[in-house]
């Protein structure tokens, strides 16, 4: 061992080795139950949830990108996994979370992970919103302690087969269920440093056990207990038709995921005053879901809650994080035949708040009352999510997303036919309209073009542009400086226009053009049909080189009271 690492790990013990210690067992504590009631939502065994929350977290902590995140089954994936399971079976759950984690590493290779950020707000609400309803609904059989339910992937057929169950309500599991909620909800106000769902869960069930035993569906009732072993490995079978029918399901984990957990990254930012690695992060994510699968774990992702409480409680590097994970795998060595004893009622309050918390109910109705176009998204977004699944919500809300900001963005493009100021006619151009009758030059007009020349208003442009002109003077002035982008779509109709006015003898010239644009009109040819000596940096070289291609008995015949907005006079002047 080097002297340089015998130091580093001596200044490590003595100045931070305690807060992560004590930060690593509080975020134990918490993932404890949760692992096994994700795992129980999503429609596995318990002990899924728990080796997730093992492995995942160490190898997330190691290769991502974020010091503080905490790494597991979260509440968002619920509905998710739970569909793959009914859909596909447990199996290919596995191979679809592999999945998920390959794409995770490529989306990471291939640096997008600053791209997650330009999906839109009301999207990412209404889905997540969404989600909550789903989970809250899907924990009420437990919560009732209703019995001979199905389950089902949609909302309607959940709902209904609960309402058709009501008469199984299991009094025992309701005041079950009622005592660790009201635990859960009281323990922030007068044990704050206590994980209020940990409490709540072990006073429910020694009430149970105690008062009423046997009365209550357990997790050794319902799933055979937990095993006190370590999880094996195994190499899941994946044929072609198989990877054929989980592509999809695997890129909606792995978009879920990616959101999640650089959501988690953004919140652990903003608490600490660090800066993650986004890409690396997509990458130690992905590592930690083509692993998670080969020992039986569920997909895992960020968590928002627990990274929050990592922080919170005094975490510094890492290594919090490996504590807490190494915590959960000595508990369930050492405490699984007692953890069967946790009713499932006891649970179904824990993920009742988490639903709750993660609606973000107060951004779900301040984007609702400004009853705009994103309200109509967040709403699509939002049933969508809940009437049918989150991939198509997801889509169609990005899809939804882009056409409005696609209109709002052609609505910026402007095209105005603008006139010199009057108190320097060659030098700046002023950007209102004067009044055409009176003072438009005949024969040089100069447009103003304002905002993106994209698909979206490409077509406005060129109808914009044509109606505008009245007549074909001998000279257009394109003043473009304000453009600052132009697609293929725009280029096109550029290009149709300006072959258009050639064909009637009309001269275009370029002022201002961007590097961007031009770029593309080079790349196009654009450019050398123009021609490279009709391009100007300032619009009055370009009207200065127009009075040069212009008729100048016609201008001293000129009738028009245009004083000094006349385009040649200095021009006329100077030839004269």
């Amino acid at each position: 061992m080097s002297r340089t690492f015998r130091i580093v790990l001596k200044r490590y013990f003595t100045n931070a080795f305690k807060k992560d210690l004590m930060a690593g067992l509080t975020v134990g504590v918490i993932s404890l139950p949760l692992a096994m009631a994700f795992a129980i939502a999503s429609g596995v065994n318990p002990e899924y949830g728990i080796y997730t929350t093992i492995i995942a977290a160490c190898l997330a902590t190691i290769f991502g990108g974020s010091r503080y995140q905490v790494t597991g089954p979260t509440g968002a994936f619920i509905p998710v996994l739970l569909s793959i399971v009914l859909t596909y079976g447990y199996e290919n759950l596995l191979i679809a979370g592999l999945l998920s984690g390959v794409i995770l590493v490529l989306m990471g290779l291939l640096k997008l992970g600053s791209l997650i950020k330009y999906i839109p707000r009301p999207v990412t609400i209404g889905f997540t919103a969404g989600i909550a309803v789903n989970i809250f609904i899907g924990q009420v059989p437990n919560f009732l302690g209703l019995s001979g339910l199905a389950r089902h992937e949609g909302f309607i057929d959940n709902l209904h087969e609960i309402i058709t169950h009501l008469a199984t309500f299991n009094i025992y599991s309701a005041a079950t269920a009622a005592l660790s909620l009201f635990i859960i909800l009281l323990t922030p106000r007068f044990l704050p440093k206590v994980p209020g769902s940990l409490l709540g869960i072990l006073a429910s069930t020694l009430t149970a056990a105690f008062f009423y035993p046997g009365e209550v569906s357990t997790i050794s009732s319902t799933f055979g207990g937990l095993p006190s072993t370590l999880p094996l490995f195994q190499l899941p079978s994946l044929s072609a038709e198989t990877f054929q029918h989980l592509l999809r399901p695997a890129f909606a984990i792995a978009f879920l995921g990616a959101i999640e957990s650089l959501l988690s990254a953004v919140v652990a930012d903003g608490m600490t005053g660090t800066h993650h690695n986004s890409n690396r992060e997509l990458i130690g994510q992905g590592i930690a879901n083509i692993v998670t699968p080969l020992f039986g774990g569920i997909p895992a992702t960020g968590a928002i809650a627990r990274t929050a409480t990592n922080i919170k409680t005094g975490a510094v590097t890492r290594v919090s994080v490996l504590i807490s994970a190494f915590f959960v795998l000595a508990t369930m060595l050492l405490l699984a035949s007692y953890a069967g004893s946790i009713p499932l009622a006891s649970m179904a309050p824990v993920l009742m708040i988490v639903a709750y918390n993660m609606s973000e109910h107060h951004a779900f109705l301040a984007i609702l009352k400004t009853r705009s176009h994103s309200a109509g998204v967040l709403v699509v977004t939002f049933l969508l999510t809940v009437l049918t699944d989150l991939t198509i919500a997801v889509e169609f809300g990005l899809l939804l997303a882009m056409i409005i900001f696609v209109k709002r963005m052609s609505d910026i493009l402007v095209v105005n036919r603008v006139l010199p100021d009057q108190e320097n006619h060659l030098v700046n151009v002023a950007d209102e309209k004067e009044p055409v009758d009176t003072h438009d030059c005949p024969q040089i007009s100069i447009f103003s073009v304002e905002g993106p020349l994209f698909f979206g208003a490409a077509q406005m442009f060129s109808q914009t542009l044509m109606d505008t002109i009245h007549y074909y003077p001998k000279v257009i002035i394109l003043r473009m400086s304000k453009v600052p982008f132009i697609d293929l779509t725009g280029e096109q109709h550029l290009r149709i226009i300006i072959q258009d006015l050639r064909k009637r003898g009309t001269l275009v010239l370029i002022a201002g053009l961007n590097i961007q644009a031009e770029r593309l009109m080079k790349k196009t040819g654009l450019y050398d049909m123009i021609g490279a000596h009709h391009y100007f940096r300032h619009t009055c070289d370009a009207i200065a080189h127009a009075a040069n291609h212009i008729d100048k008995s016609a201008c001293r015949n000129c009738q028009k009271d245009l004083s000094k907005h006349c385009l040649a006079e200095e021009q006329i002047e100077q030839i004269s």
